[in-house]
């Protein structure tokens, strides 16, 4: 099965880095969860999307070797592609903007699967992290301020799972669960200069948002 789109999310300002996403417009050539399961786990992306209705823009997603109830950089790359105002996940329902060169949603943090977000020092100290080994366990989100008063911060993001990720290039879910306890817009350079924006917004939601771009 061939006919699906491979996406890049949180693209940087001149339009390179950015996270691969697949995605098959078609969830019904894939209806079950098995079938997708491999599916995603043959693709190899960090995670891939089936969507199973395009007008209401109900999606499901899954990493390697598992199902996601909600992730950031699928549901920024579908709302992008379908061109709707929500994403429909699992988790909930997630709104979705198109401003200018930037995709945002809304979502809430307590959507995002569990992540360590464990702050460092300096920049510097977080671009010379080793790669956690396969299999690690712990899903740590890494990260400091570059500038504070600006909010801007450099993250690198690695899964801890034994399917191929080591670290991922950019992560919406840590993005989400960083700016609700920092309480504050963040601007943030993770992996290798992939750029994720956020926004905090009433009753506990967060605004994120990033570019994406068609790659195939």
């Amino acid at each position: 099965m061939n006919d699906y789109d491979v996406l890049r999310v949180f693209c940087a300002p001149h339009g390179g880095y950015g996270n691969r996403l697949g995605v098959v417009r078609d969830g019904s050539v894939l209806p079950g969860r098995a079938e997708r399961q491999a599916f995603a786990a043959r693709l190899g992306f960090s995670e891939t999307v089936f969507v199973d209705d395009p007008e209401r823009g109900v999606i499901d997603i899954y990493t390697p070797t598992l199902r996601l109830p909600f992730a950031g950089h699928p549901c920024v790359g579908a709302a992008w592609l379908l061109d709707v105002p929500e994403v429909v996940t699992p988790a909930g329902v997630v709104g979705a903007r198109q401003d200018g060169e930037f995709c945002w949603i809304e979502a809430r943090p307590e959507w995002a699967p569990p992540r360590t977000l464990r702050q460092y020092a300096t920049a510097a100290e977080v671009d010379d992290l080793p790669v956690p080994p396969p299999g690690a366990g712990e899903w740590v989100y890494a990260w400091a301020w570059e500038d504070e008063p600006a909010g801007r911060i450099r993250a690198r993001g690695f899964p801890g799972r034994d399917d191929g990720i080591d670290e991922d290039e950019a992560t919406g879910a840590a993005a989400l669960l960083l700016t609700d306890r920092l309480g504050r817009a963040l601007n943030i350079t993770q992996g290798a200069g992939s750029q994720l924006l956020t926004a905090p917004q009433p009753d506990g939601w967060v605004e994120l948002g990033g570019r994406v771009l068609l790659e195939r």
